[in-house]
């Protein structure tokens, strides 16, 4: 028997292994969460400069990608080694403190590690060892990168929103999760739904109720799901959404002109959709499949 058939066979095997791969996934993830933004602020900075016609600004810090420098502390620039970079383990073991100045690890990054763990996992589960397992996996750690990303910044990238909306339509024309033509309307209907939706409320209030990656991420949605699940998608995502916000409001005592990035509730409504649509639309029908 072969580690192939052994995967397909034994469901808890392959859940396990998801999980693993999750964790180091996740890992890379906070990378992309702390550097992507960085990275597009300096590179607008730069396209300013040469659209206003003036020299590039210095930029004192060295060259940022998502590979390069490796990690540090942010407060005493300690470079972090293998063996502090052990996803949830080495913090831990470090107790959340940088071994060098004893500088607070945010708690977010072992519970982002852990989240990407645990969702890959019930993807692994849902669709089984499959193609669409692999493809879902990918999906749904793009979302949560976008997700904490529009959560910290009010931003969600190109980089993360039109990769996921052109692979969403590749994969319809292999015949993966919907067909072409469900996947085009989707795509087209889900940025043209929210788009209209801002202008018209631009229009009636003079102010701009959401951004443009909301457009593009919703079309994504669309691309991996078929216009069908736009109104399950938009319901959810408005639904708890409504919430969240009604939540901050009262308990916390949220500033109401402080605006609430959509972009979160799209991404848990459209990952939702994905792993159990069917099933819900069936539920709210009264004809489960």
């Amino acid at each position: 028997m072969t580690l192939l058939d052994l995967l397909r066979d034994n469901p808890l095997l392959l859940a396990s292994l998801a999980g693993v791969f999750g964790l180091m996934v996740g890992s890379f993830l906070n990378v992309v969460i702390h550097r992507l933004p960085i990275m597009m602020e300096r590179d607008w900075r730069r396209q300013c400069a040469e659209l206003l016609g003036q020299p590039a600004p210095e930029m004192d810090e060295p060259p940022l990608s998502l590979s390069r420098p490796r990690s540090r502390c942010p407060n005493c620039g300690h470079q972090i080694s293998a063996a502090e970079n052990i996803p949830v383990l080495s913090f831990l073991f470090l107790k959340g403190k940088c071994s060098s100045c004893g500088w607070a690890i945010p708690i977010r990054y072992p519970v982002i590690e852990t989240a990407t763990a645990l969702l890959s996992v019930v993807v692994v589960m849902r669709f089984g060892f499959t193609w669409e397992s692999l493809f879902a996996l990918g999906f749904t750690w793009t979302l949560l990168a976008a997700s904490v990303i529009d959560f910290d910044h009010q931003l969600l990238p190109d980089d993360l929103t039109l990769p996921l909306l052109w692979a969403g339509l590749a994969l319809s024309l292999g015949g993966w999760f919907v067909a072409p033509t469900e996947s085009i309307i989707g795509a087209m209907a889900g940025y043209l739904s929210l788009w209209s939706l801002y202008k018209v409320h631009k229009a009636l209030t003079g102010r701009e109720g959401m951004g443009y990656g909301d457009f593009k991420l919703l079309g994504a949605l669309g691309a991996w799901m078929g216009w069908q699940a736009l109104p399950v998608i938009l319901l959810f995502s408005s639904l708890v959404g409504a919430l969240v916000g009604i939540g901050l409001i009262a308990l916390r005592g949220r500033d109401k002109s402080i605006p609430i990035p959509f972009g979160p509730y799209l991404a848990a409504a459209g990952w939702i959709t994905l792993m159990w649509g069917d099933a819900i639309i069936g539920v709210w029908l009264g004809t489960p499949p």
